[in-house]
């Protein structure tokens, strides 16, 4: 089945659900923002992303900017600070079996979905 965490007031997120529900595939929507990952997902999360914790936040985001930016941070650190603040989650995230990628894109997510 395929996840999507997924943020309501994001117009990029909205667009990637209204894609996924188009498909008619199966899919679970997961409002990250209200169901907010604990560390373990988080970090799992991102090993199916195949990225660096660092490449999953939201830089510009006013929390990471004054709390965050430039301060030396472990890769455990970053994760917690998404966990803490899970704003700072880029978004959407679209994912399959073991296996995932940001939304953003629609035509990634079209590729995405027709994988095996």
């Amino acid at each position: 089945m395929i996840q999507i965490y997924h943020n309501p007031r994001c117009g990029k997120s909205r667009n990637c659900l209204a894609f996924i529900k188009e498909s008619e595939k199966e899919f679970e929507v997961i409002n990250y923002l209200e169901n907010v990952p604990k560390f373990d997902e988080l970090k799992s999360l991102i090993q199916k992303l195949n990225f660096e914790p660092l490449a999953l936040v939201r830089q510009k985001e006013k929390i990471w900017i004054e709390n965050f930016k430039n301060k030396p941070m472990t890769n455990d650190e970053i994760i917690q600070a998404m966990v803490t603040y899970p704003i700072l989650i880029e978004r959407p995230i679209v994912i399959k079996g073991n296996k995932a990628i940001i939304g953003r894109d629609l035509d990634n997510v079209t590729d995405f979905l027709q994988l095996n």
